[in-house]
């Protein structure tokens, strides 16, 4: 049996509370606050407290699915990235880029919601850009 417990911030929100991930056998069994953080001071909202739900959830998807023929089918990483690119360029070429938005998630850190707003803006050239968290 191998138990570890991983220190990481919370990804639900903006503050960044610190918190540890019990981990068992390489899964995630628990949540527990940080005592050390000087963010949450070992406390946790309802979501820190089960974040780890959502990581290994049977639901989640873990790999790039292109449907074709009215059906998902598993595709590669650089597959699914050539696809996107093409069809965002397609789509920009077309329409313009204000007909392309982005919807960011609350589950990613502040460093990658600030990467997708970035790209959105400088590589897109639109500042349709919005997030999901709603506290």
């Amino acid at each position: 049996m191998d138990y570890r417990s991983v220190l990481t911030t919370c990804t639900y929100c903006g503050c960044g509370c610190g918190l540890c991930l019990q981990v068992l056998d390489g899964t995630i069994i628990g949540t527990l606050p940080s005592k050390t953080s000087p963010v949450n001071e070992g406390k946790l909202c309802v979501k820190g407290w089960y974040i780890h739900e959502f990581v290994q959830h049977p639901n989640r998807l873990s790999k790039p699915l292109l449907r074709h023929d009215g059906s998902l089918r598993e595709i590669s990483w650089s597959s699914a990235l050539d696809h996107a690119a093409a069809q965002l360029k397609k789509i920009k070429e077309t329409h313009g880029p204000d007909s392309i938005a982005f919807l960011s998630s609350a589950k990613c850190t502040n460093e990658e919601n600030y990467i997708v707003q970035k790209f959105a803006r400088a590589t897109i050239g639109t500042n349709n850009v919005d997030h999901c968290a709603r506290l």
